[in-house]
């Protein structure tokens, strides 16, 4: 089933329940949804396939988790729950992330594949990485990682 219909049948679900909080937050992810897929039409694509809508979802979670923390600087907790809550549904729709240490390994693999040996080549294993793992991977993390071990 692809994210699209997940999105709808959890929508309609969300209604049927009278989940207010859940059934706006969804409605925010098809409304973002159909703006990607505007915004696609010049490119000749029509819908954007789970591997964009998925990098869109992961937009929406650091766009919130931003939030969040502005929000607690200025002592908001109905607005940080708020935001931690559409986090949560927004969440259940991405794929499971790497832990570290699978992270680690997944670096250690791309550096061996691209024979990197400085800092000069950070660009070539990023381009690995993002290839195999950009689904259940967190590129901001792993930048950082590559960095050190070829720095």
């Amino acid at each position: 089933m692809s994210l699209r219909e997940q999105f709808t049948d959890q929508l309609k679900a969300s209604m049927r329940s009278g989940n207010a909080s859940r059934t706006s937050t969804l409605r925010m992810i098809l409304a973002r949804l159909k703006d990607t897929d505007i915004a696609a039409r010049p490119k000749g694509i029509d819908r954007v396939p789970d591997d964009e809508i998925i990098g869109m979802l992961r937009g929406m979670v650091k766009s919130r988790r931003e939030s969040v923390e502005m929000y607690r600087q200025g002592h908001r907790q109905d607005l940080v729950d708020k935001e931690e809550a559409e986090i949560a549904v927004i969440e259940a729709f991405l794929p499971q992330q790497m832990d570290e240490r699978a992270m680690a390994e997944a670096v250690a693999t791309a550096i061996a594949e691209t024979g990197a040996a400085s800092i000069k080549d950070m660009g070539k294993v990023m381009a690995v990485l993002r290839a195999k793992h950009a689904a259940t991977l967190d590129m901001s993390m792993v930048g950082p990682m590559v960095k050190t071990r070829l720095g």
